[in-house]
């Protein structure tokens, strides 16, 4: 690819720029979450399922990478208040990482879940699995830290 073909492809702009401004603040969270289920929540684990919407797919029509690490975050960071944790925010993102294993397509019913391996002082450690529920074949497997603020000793 040439270097103008990079720029043009990364400098998308133009036409869409006002849609995308006009979008309101944390549009991200209920744009990924919005298709979401909770099948199943118990200390240090949830477990939820969708049907991935079109919404999400990347050109290759399966589900975005993208998207797959924003769900790592928000479902991660939804395991921690399962087991005590009670600040009024489930802290910072450290890191984020994921492992594609495979892709899963449009209308295609999956599970995540979730689980706290460790909440601590001030880090959690959490990961979450994303299954085919037809085949329960793993597609994708995500791994979440977070710093965790100390809790006020007012």
């Amino acid at each position: 690819m040439e270097l103008e073909a990079v720029k043009r492809y990364l400098e998308k702009g133009g036409v869409t720029a006002s849609l995308i401004d006009d979008l309101p603040p944390r549009f991200l969270e209920p744009l990924v979450m919005n298709s979401l289920q909770v099948d199943l929540i118990e200390p240090g684990r949830i477990v939820c399922s969708m049907k991935i919407p079109q919404r999400l797919l990347n050109a290759g029509n399966s589900l975005h990478g993208g998207a797959t690490a924003a769900l790592v975050d928000v479902v991660g960071s939804a395991a921690i208040p399962t087991v005590g944790y009670s600040a009024p925010n489930t802290g910072v993102s450290v890191e984020i990482n994921v492992s594609y294993l495979d892709a899963a397509y449009a209308d295609e019913e999956i599970e995540i879940e979730a689980r706290a391996l460790r909440v601590e002082k001030s880090i959690a450690v959490i990961s979450v699995e994303f299954r085919k529920k037809k085949s329960g074949k793993v597609f994708a497997l995500g791994r979440h830290t977070k710093f965790l603020p100390p809790s006020s000793k007012l």
